[in-house]
């Protein structure tokens, strides 16, 4: 029986906040662990400001996912104009002057 693939919230690289525990700082998401299983899991391990590492559901179609209970993914706007996440690592690009 294939089951179709999970509606994932985070990726590994990307900043987070937490809404209700503002003095956790700001997080990373250091690992992601998904279950090919049918019924399995999704997790991420997030490594915040204040030294923890917590763990939270990455399932957006369960209701005890992350992102219901206040952790939010933090977006930066580039030059152009589009949003996108903070990943870790960026862009291999370079400007070039003229």
């Amino acid at each position: 029986m294939l089951q179709e693939p999970k509606r994932l919230f985070l990726r590994v690289g990307d900043e987070v906040s937490h809404k209700g525990y503002q003095e956790w700082g700001l997080g990373v998401v250091v690992e992601e662990l998904t279950s090919r299983l049918p019924g399995g899991t999704c997790l991420v391990r997030i490594r915040f400001e204040d030294g923890s590492l917590r763990v939270f559901n990455n399932d957006l179609d369960n209701e005890m996912c992350c992102y219901y209970f206040g952790v939010r993914k933090l977006f930066h706007l580039s030059i152009d104009g589009r949003a996108g996440s903070m990943r870790m690592g960026g862009s291999s690009r370079r400007l070039r002057a003229k």
